[in-house]
């Protein structure tokens, strides 16, 4: 009985400590003021961009047609690829096919989160449509660089089965 007891106590204080921390975060998430938000917000878009535009032309390289193209609207910043065919298949209609693919980091809005969405087009039909998020203050870059790479790989696969 008092071993038991005193792995509750610990188990109790372990509890007490993961609270102070997780106020003392709190705290120091609210002491961040909207400029330190809109420069980390910045510096995270800018890193961001830059991979997302990199890893498109890498993409482009391998499925030859496929166009390039920045991305810096009111939607956000990023780059996409896009491509059109024909279908002149004698099983279906005869038409357009169009193909597209696009990563963007949204502005910085109210939520105080940095956004990466991801919609994906392939001949016609939209086969992907994701966003991911994380608080600025707990960002960790790295997660995001690999969310990217493994969205555009997924993107890759599927317009390869689809031909």
């Amino acid at each position: 009985m008092p071993m038991e007891f005193e792995q509750r106590l610990e188990r109790a204080i372990e509890r007490g400590k993961r609270a102070s921390d997780a106020r003392a975060r709190a705290d120091a998430e609210r002491a961040m003021t909207e400029a330190e938000l809109r420069r980390l917000h910045t510096q995270f878009r800018l890193e961001l961009s830059e991979h997302i535009e990199n890893c498109l032309r890498k993409l482009t390289q391998h499925l030859p047609g496929f166009r390039v193209e920045s991305v810096a609207s009111d939607r956000g910043w990023g780059a996409a690829v896009s491509r059109d065919d024909v279908n002149l298949g004698p099983d279906r209609a005869r038409g357009s096919l169009f193909s597209r693919f696009e990563l963007v980091i949204p502005p910085l809005a109210g939520s105080r989160v940095l956004e990466l969405t991801a919609k994906g087009t392939v001949r016609n039909r939209e086969v992907l449509n994701r966003t991911h998020y994380e608080k600025l203050a707990d960002v960790d870059i790295d997660s995001f660089t690999s969310l990217i790479d493994r969205w555009i790989l997924e993107y890759a696969e599927r317009y390869t089965a689809s031909r």
